[in-house]
């Protein structure tokens, strides 16, 4: 059972992993817009 919870642990870790690094991605390109083409605004 510990194979079990160790694969459950070891794919939420790679999940959040890559939804931080998504987010911390589009944060630094958003800056890289200039304002007029900043559609969320």
């Amino acid at each position: 059972m510990s194979y079990v919870w160790a694969g459950y642990g070891v794919t939420a870790g790679v999940m959040v992993a890559y939804v931080w690094r998504v987010l911390r991605r589009g944060r630094l390109l958003s800056r890289s817009l200039p304002p007029e083409e900043r559609t969320w605004q």
